[in-house]
């Protein structure tokens, strides 16, 4: 399978070439050149063996065809449980990984595909990746010590939790965690400058680790899927999402998995106070923003990156695009309230992105919402626990794989929101 620009000036590549460069080199996104047909995805007994059936076709020809199914069982080794809660809805755990945060699943993804294609390099590549909070230790974690490959990460200072900016930097060796005064928006811009640096990328081979990357969003596809065959299975009723969104890497991967086929029905979208989703999706123009600070720190995002594959997927069909989707924005006071009830209630913990699609499933039920509706839990309330301990009275149990990361020493250096200031540090 060829795969191309959403911007269309750059030529086809492999996948091997796509998921190595990370951005294609007119500064868009790669997609297929041609979607596989929708087809009858063979659940597994794992989600493993799930993803291996789902990914097959875009794998097919390429170098790492063969390594596929190693790759999905390095990467897909914990659980990822469709729990219920009752009165059918659901929530998707996807925070069972070795940082307590989803992107486990894409980063030790792309970890397996790249150490093969980097097996037997002369030179290093230098991954540089933006984080809002959980994407860049789980790419820490997946790549630490991993010979021949470099981590450059870049956070917002100030605006990701206190434990989640020690994961950041708790590391050391090949990883190297950057705290750039200022936005996310700031830091995914950089990124994308430096992936767009020829002259640059002549002396370091880089790569990206965001969500742009092939590399991590085919396989989140994976735990959609095998939740909703399992669940069709079960009860042969099609599985509706309510996904928390930022940078919309994990809503594209579900977008994708139902128009690949699998039994997922309707998907809608949760968003903190960044708004610029919502807007398009009731009609107006899609405009980025500034992005503001929130509570759920993680979608703070003002210009989300995979809009543009959305926007490929519907071939620029703003009415289509717009029948496909719907998205909700909640604010902080109803994100915390949302919090509080469900554990005073039920005993439930949510970390403040999982909060906001719960409250957005409280909305759509309210509203006569009938079916089955899973809410996808992105990460473990144990990595906000200054924003849910003093709204539930009490200690959040700290996952083992987790406290043990919050044991070692951590340690940031600070970075100018300036490109020129990052390309220094990564000539270095």
């Amino acid at each position: 399978m060829q795969f191309v620009s959403t911007r269309g000036q750059s030529p086809a590549v492999g996948l091997s070439a796509a998921i190595a460069a990370g951005l294609a080199p007119d500064g868009g996104l790669y997609v297929p050149s041609a979607l596989p047909a929708p087809h009858h995805v063979q659940q597994g007994e794992t989600v493993a063996e799930t993803a291996a059936d789902l990914l097959a076709p875009f794998f097919d020809g390429d170098a790492l065809q063969e390594a596929l199914p190693s790759i999905c069982r390095e990467a897909l080794d914990f659980p990822v449980p469709l729990r219920p809660l009752g009165g059918g809805d659901y929530v998707l755990e996807l925070f069972h990984g070795p940082t307590a945060a989803f992107k486990d699943i894409g980063a030790r993804f792309l970890a397996g595909a790249l150490s093969r294609l980097q097996a037997g390099k002369g030179r290093d590549l230098t991954i540089v990746v933006a984080t809002s909070g959980d994407t860049g230790a789980a790419v820490a974690a997946a790549f630490h010590r991993q010979p021949g490959v470099r981590v450059v990460v870049l956070y917002p200072d100030g605006r990701v939790s206190p434990r989640q900016a020690h994961q950041l930097g708790c590391f050391g060796d090949n990883i190297q965690a950057l705290r750039v005064a200022g936005s996310f928006d700031d830091c995914q811009a950089m990124v994308k400058q430096a992936l767009a640096d020829r002259a640059l990328q002549a002396d370091v081979p880089l790569s990206s680790a965001n969500s742009i990357s092939l590399g991590r969003l085919l396989p989140q596809m994976s735990y959609y899927a095998h939740a909703a065959l399992v669940h069709h299975g079960q009860h042969r009723r099609r599985l509706n999402l309510v996904v928390p969104t930022g940078n919309l890497g994990n809503a594209m991967a579900a977008v994708l998995a139902r128009t690949l086929g699998v039994p997922i029905g309707q998907i809608v979208l949760a968003t903190n106070a960044n708004d610029v989703l919502p807007k398009y999706f009731e009609g107006g123009a899609y405009q980025p923003q500034a992005s503001v600070a929130t509570v759920a720190n993680a979608m703070d995002v003002g210009a989300p990156s995979n809009f543009e594959r959305l926007r490929w997927l519907y071939d620029g069909d703003d009415a289509e695009l717009r029948a496909a989707l719907r998205a909700f924005a909640v604010d902080d006071v109803t994100i915390r309230a949302t919090i509080a009830s469900a554990h005073a209630s039920g005993g439930e913990l949510f970390c403040p992105h999982t909060a906001t699609a719960v409250k957005v499933l409280k909305d759509l039920r309210a509203g006569g919402a009938k079916g089955d509706w899973a809410v996808v839990a992105t990460a473990h309330p144990a990595k906000f626990e200054a924003v849910v301990e003093p709204l539930i009275g009490e200690a959040v149990p700290v996952p083992p794989a987790l406290a043990a990361l919050l044991q070692r020493p951590a340690h940031a250096e600070p970075l100018a929101a300036d490109y020129a200031a990052l390309r220094e540090v990564l000539l270095r």
